[in-house]
């Protein structure tokens, strides 16, 4: 199971998101974010054995892709834009994202050559409606649920969706870019005993 934070920007946050449990860690490397980050900032914040470094990107070109990989010592790509499998970076894995609204057609899905599929909300820190994605099944795909995700709701989100994994960001955030610490290890208790019952 994969619990994610996302939007890390600083190592006091990646430091208590990894204490708290956290298996991955998410760095923004898309300019426009308010939570971007510099490939050679992230790489200077050191993570754990076995927790996944994830780099979160939008119609990045591949090459471009793979050099901050290097550079931040990722282990994942989570590609936010229209990339084609084409263009998936060779050199590690893929997470495709998706942004979930009203009528979102997940046969598109069957086939992408991913290592999951991120089912996001319509806009950040929206949920979307969990009940509707009974169709998952069929996509044939690993399922990491994200969008307002917190303590409050990550254990109804797993209950109905059965995912691979969850991610929070801003739900747990005291501003873009800065966690609050104890909402993030809130939301990393609760996704775990949700994940236990």
């Amino acid at each position: 199971m994969i619990l994610k934070i996302c939007g890390i920007t600083n190592p006091e946050d990646c430091a208590a998101a990894i204490a708290g449990g956290a298996t991955a860690i998410g760095f923004n490397f898309y300019p426009r974010s308010p939570r971007y980050i510099a490939p050679e900032s992230a790489a200077e914040i050191a993570s754990a054995p076995g927790v996944r470094r994830v780099g979160v990107f939008v119609n990045e070109d591949r090459a471009r892709i793979e050099e901050i990989a290097r550079i931040a010592a990722l282990d994942v790509a989570q590609l936010h834009g229209d990339e084609a499998p084409a263009n998936y970076p060779a050199s590690l894995a893929v997470w495709k994202a998706a942004r979930v609204s009203p009528g979102f057609d997940f046969a598109r899905y069957d086939h992408c050559p991913a290592e999951a599929l991120l089912l996001d909300g319509p806009a950040s820190g929206q949920t979307f409606d969990w009940s509707g994605t009974g169709i998952l099944a069929c996509v044939g795909l690993r399922i990491i649920l994200a969008g307002g995700l917190d303590a409050s709701n990550v254990a109804q989100a797993i209950a109905i969706v059965h995912p691979w994994g969850v991610d929070a960001c801003s739900r747990i955030e005291s501003a873009p870019g800065k966690k609050d610490h104890k909402k993030m290890t809130e939301f990393l208790r609760a996704a775990r005993a949700a994940l236990r019952s």
